[in-house]
């Protein structure tokens, strides 16, 4: 999720966990930094875009870790508080505020790597867009009503209200799937495979991607029209390319992080492969330069996406509604 969603969640955990045992404004701080803290992984370099994006969402949102880190980072808090002797009291409220940002990004599409080291799974639920503000705003009302009026139990209002909206996009997922499944399956083919995700700020209109080993469809599905029959757009994903470029690492690397959600095609003499996860065709978030296929780029390069203006995508919004 993004950084305003996981920082208003983290200092919501933390003031409803310590309540009145600390200030209310330092739960929300020692919140909001706990709730950041996982998301400090952007800043490293691994070396080329393909890297980046893959171990992004790896050790720093790993369950195991964050919880053996907690005690130690409890303790440094209480100490700058200088409320050392009471770092147990930090304790469960600072794990909790790590925890909840991995399983809050497992929500979305992108994929979390939360069961290192026993595992680098990428996870992902993709019930929700990255920023959602029916999601985000209870979060924020409660957190400011929770400082304004010196009541924690404001925090735990807006979590619940939040927590609900989540129960409600797995719903949601789920009801949209079980609509759209069968016209694939006579569209496309019993064997396509099936990705069924909101699209950006809400869970009434649902993107659908479905992929068989040569072609990608796209289409929409609303909440407010179930019985509108699906139109799918169809695209091809470079099979033959993908035959004569499978192995190489970078390309099956891709492949595994979305889940075979993934398409290849020829630009300008350069290889391109696209995540069809995140995105609308033909613009998708991430897509990679590999170079000339008879000289491969050893450090694939993202290419900037090109996101529509609020203006287009609400007009977007309400065509497919």
């Amino acid at each position: 999720m993004d950084s305003v969603s996981q920082l208003v969640l983290g200092a919501s955990v933390t003031m409803a966990v310590m309540g009145r045992r600390a200030p209310l404004w330092q739960s929300a701080l020692v919140g909001a930094f706990c709730g950041t803290l996982p998301d400090l992984d952007v800043f490293l370099d691994h070396g080329d875009a393909i890297r980046n994006m893959t171990l992004h969402r790896t050790e720093s949102h790993a369950l195991i870790w964050l919880t053996l880190l907690s005690p130690l980072l409890a303790w440094l808090i209480a100490g700058v508080l200088k409320q050392t002797f009471q770092w147990a009291r930090w304790w469960p409220a600072v794990w909790l505020a790590l925890i909840t940002h991995p399983l809050l990004d497992l929500m979305t599409v992108y994929g979390t790597q939360l069961g290192l080291p026993f595992t680098d799974y990428p996870w992902a639920i993709g019930s929700i867009f990255i920023v959602d503000p029916l999601y985000t705003l209870p979060l924020i009302i409660g957190l400011i009503a929770a400082l304004w009026r010196r009541q924690p139990r404001w925090s735990r209002v807006g979590l619940a209200i939040s927590s609900l909206y989540l129960l409600w996009s797995m719903a949601a997922q789920g009801i949209a799937t079980h609509q759209v499944a069968p016209q694939i399956a006579r569209q496309v083919g019993g064997n396509a495979r099936l990705l069924v995700t909101p699209t950006a700020f809400n869970t009434l209109v649902w993107r659908v991607v479905a992929v068989t080993p040569e072609r990608y469809y796209e289409g929409y599905w609303s909440l407010f029209s179930p019985q509108r029959p699906l139109q799918l757009s169809a695209h091809d994903r470079g099979a033959g390319l993908y035959q004569q470029w499978k192995g190489d690492w970078a390309v099956e690397r891709v492949a595994w992080f979305s889940h075979g959600f993934f398409a290849l095609r020829e630009h300008d003499g350069n290889l391109l492969i696209s995540d069809l996860r995140m995105g609308e065709a033909p613009h998708f978030t991430f897509t990679f330069n590999l170079g000339a296929p008879q000289a491969r780029d050893l450090h694939p390069a993202r290419l900037p996406s090109e996101r529509p203006s609020l203006t287009e995508m609400w007009r977007t919004l309400r065509q497919r509604l």
